[in-house]
């Protein structure tokens, strides 16, 4: 099932509607894409992005709120900045989800 295409395409279009300024969770990505209890597939779906795409992969979190990469990683510093400038609040590195967890 990890090879199936649509699924894959569902999980890309559903990341691509998560607005600027909202962020989403691997979880909630996979159950709004018809593909419930398969977050560790949106992150594989999310990690075979080539560079410079246009779908917006920093906006997808995992369930506590936090970035998944090392702390010290260049992409967690590329997924905070981003986030930061589409004026989302990470306090010590969590993101408040009650107030930017978007629900469609």
């Amino acid at each position: 099932m990890d090879q199936d295409p649509t699924l894959k395409e569902k999980i890309l279009q559903t990341v691509a509607l998560i607005p600027k300024g909202k962020v989403c969770t691997y979880g909630k990505v996979a159950e709004y894409a018809g593909a419930e209890r398969r977050a560790r597939f949106v992150g594989t779906v999310l990690k075979q992005l080539p560079a410079g795409t246009k779908i917006p992969w920093h906006r997808v979190i995992n369930s506590q709120g936090k970035s998944s990469f090392p702390e010290d990683s260049d992409h967690y510093q590329e997924q905070m900045n981003r986030l930061q400038q589409e004026e989302v609040v990470a306090m010590k590195g969590k993101i408040n989800l009650q107030r930017y967890l978007w629900m469609p």
